[in-house]
């Protein structure tokens, strides 16, 4: 979780902390206070629903953990090739974790390619377990092996398990009356029934899960826990699993409360509802399905008891547009998108800005540019959110650091928004978006009171003591404009992208007017109160490690090995990027080093030289995957000593 203590796990793979020996005809148990396991195959295999339910199980069983979902760029790619391979990455530990995983221990590969797509980040000693059935001579020419790999000793460093995972998935539900075809599609359930049985993890849960999920085909509901099962009894006998594993529940890594497994986008969405109650306004979602933000329009459609309204528009601009309708009409209104998405909402954005209404802009940023990598990760729509409009149009830009954290972004993006009468962004990344942690449920009076005042009636006198209303007319502290709602007598007023007239919301051309205006604009944001930035530097360091948004997790994790080590290293974390935290200069200048990690070529470390004047270096990746702990902390290590 986000615990600072150094952890000597966070430095070994799957560490072997005790074992049992099993009594005769048992066998045994080993204890290990770790394990990264990854299910890969084929797009149509279910390796994200395999891995999702162990995930699901594991939270249940309390351990902590995170998760690397990838999937592959196209629909559906030529059934086993490389680019048609998905995978899925699960990290749990008896402690708290905060990355993935570098280097999984366990490889479970349903195919030739997806073997070949994965053995690279294996370490030597892993287990790799394999569907030997889809092992054939055309599946493996189809990815370059010229020989079984099963077979030339190329795998002779690992512990391998050859495993006919569809025949006996077939074999195992002869009783039912299915096609092959259909019966071969439960081989993953009987791969999880494996990997249950091999780490200990609860069953009743999936089972039940299987039961929900197939209601209407009950045939095939009792065929995949049927499946299930084989895998789980296929473990206890046979001679090729020797061993299980158990890895304890994470008792001393939550504070007390009620948890549960949570994905980015999941968060975003429930952290989204809470808003709209805590201030009291329906919720209102603008958007045009785009990956990997389509996640939250599905789950925010489910909620309409809680006074949810969500529009599937024709487009981005028709989404954005009904969005800022919706504010206009008294709306906690939101947008989702990612980064192409938000090049098509720019001049809503702005108009946004000139509107001076709260609306929230969610980019779940992928690889870009134009299309990219829409499956892949990337943090590049950083200064497209601070400069990506025409004009002087400044926007708070908000990022979340884990997944969990995407509720709590959500609920400080939605008070910017409501306080300050301003259009949002709100940073997330395909890497959060996807990926899943434990997350503890606040309780409602943890949740912060995001009430609003709607104007009421007249707000300012004439000369002649006449009152009026006049829609910009400011508050003095937050500089915000008074939020009328249609329909109410009395405050009609003008909107539209044409300048306004400071305080009546005329037009005006006038040339001193716009200077004012657009100073008084940038002053707003500039003058939103947001908490100061804090320092993690317990040992006086000289080196600060500064990031943003979802580095968080690999850097702390690269900051905890090297202080292992015994390197004096200081660590600060941004969730606020528009405006920083008004401490933020001074925290720089109390380091020799600045190191700034980002999965873009630089973008936070050139607002920071910018504004602070401060020679901040750049580590910078854009191969559209997470950092890793030991890569950070290799060149962390390299420029302390630097």
């Amino acid at each position: 979780m986000t615990s600072q203590v150094s952890s000597p796990a966070e430095q070994a793979d799957g560490a072997v902390v005790g074992e049992q020996r099993g009594a005769a005809g048992t066998k045994d148990v080993r204890r290990l206070d770790r394990v990264i396991i990854r299910f890969a195959g084929d797009s149509g295999d279910g390796m994200q629903l395999t891995g999702d339910r162990f995930t699901s199980e594991t939270a249940s069983f309390g351990n902590d953990l995170s998760t690397l979902p990838n999937f592959p760029a196209e629909i559906r790619a030529p059934a086993g090739t490389l680019p048609g391979v998905s995978s899925f990455q699960l990290h749990f530990a008896d402690h708290d974790i905060l990355t993935p995983g570098d280097a999984p221990n366990v490889l479970v590969a349903m195919n030739p390619a997806a073997l070949k797509a994965n053995i690279g980040d294996l370490p030597r000693g892993a287990e790799i377990i394999v569907n030997t059935d889809e092992f054939t001579k055309r599946a493996m020419q189809k990815v370059g092996y010229a020989a079984s790999p099963l077979e030339d000793g190329s795998l002779d460093g690992y512990h391998l398990h050859p495993v006919p995972l569809t025949t006996l998935t077939v074999e195992a539900l002869k009783e039912f009356e299915l096609s092959r075809k259909e019966a071969e599609r439960s081989k993953n359930m009987f791969a999880l029934g494996l990997l249950s049985w091999m780490y200990h993890r609860p069953t009743e849960g999936t089972e039940k899960f299987l039961k929900s999920k197939f209601a209407k085909k009950p045939d095939i509901a009792a065929a995949n826990i049927a499946a299930f099962r084989a895998g789980w009894n296929f473990g206890e006998t046979t001679e090729d699993f020797a061993v299980s594993y158990e890895v304890a529940p994470a008792a001393q890594a939550f504070p007390v409360g009620t948890y549960r497994n949570i994905s980015g986008n999941l968060a975003l969405a429930y952290g989204l509802v809470a808003a709209s109650r805590q201030a009291d306004l329906p919720l209102f979602l603008g958007s045009y399905p785009i990956t990997p933000a389509s996640d939250i329009l599905h789950e925010l459609s489910k909620h309409k008891n809680f006074g949810v309204r969500t529009f599937q528009a024709e487009d981005e601009i028709a989404g954005i547009g009904a969005a800022l309708g919706a504010a206009f009409g008294g709306s906690l209104a939101v947008t989702t998108t990612s980064g192409p998405g938000v090049a098509l909402k720019s001049e809503t954005i702005g108009l946004a800005v000139s509107l001076e209404l709260p609306l929230l802009v969610i980019d779940i940023q992928r690889g870009g540019p134009s299309t990219g990598l829409p499956t892949k990760t990337e943090q590049a729509d950083l200064l497209q959110a601070m400069y990506g409009r025409n004009g002087e149009a400044p926007v708070p830009v908000v990022a979340p650091r884990t997944p969990a954290d995407c509720f709590d972004a959500a609920l400080e993006a939605a008070r910017i928004a409501l306080t300050y009468r301003t259009p949002v962004m709100l940073l997330s990344d395909g890497y959060l978006a996807n990926g899943s942690e434990p997350w503890r449920i606040p309780e409602l009076d943890e949740l912060p009171d995001l009430g609003v005042q709607f104007a009421q009636g007249p707000n300012h006198t004439l000369a002649d003591g006449t009152e009026v209303f006049w829609p910009y007319k400011r508050d003095a502290r937050t500089l915000a404009r008074p939020w009328a709602i249609p329909g109410t007598p009395g405050l009609e007023h003008r909107i539209g992208g044409i300048e306004k007239q400071d305080g009546t919301g005329n037009i005006s051309y006038d040339p001193a007017n716009h200077d004012f205006m657009v100073r008084t604009r940038q002053a707003k944001i500039d003058g939103i109160e947001v908490p100061d930035v804090e320092v993690d530097d317990p040992h006086e360091a000289r080196t600060l490690v500064l990031g943003w948004g979802s580095t968080y997790g690999p850097i702390t994790a690269a900051v905890r090995r090297l202080r292992a080590a015994g390197e004096a290293v200081a660590q600060a974390h941004l969730r606020h990027l528009n405006p920083f935290p008004k401490n933020l200069g001074a925290v720089l200048k109390r380091y020799d080093k600045v190191v700034i990690p980002e999965m873009n070529l630089g973008q936070l470390a050139t607002l920071v030289r910018a504004k602070y004047l401060v020679d901040a270096h750049s580590y910078n990746q854009v191969n559209g995957m997470p950092f890793k702990a030991e890569q950070l902390a290799k060149a962390l290590k390299e420029a302390i000593d630097g």
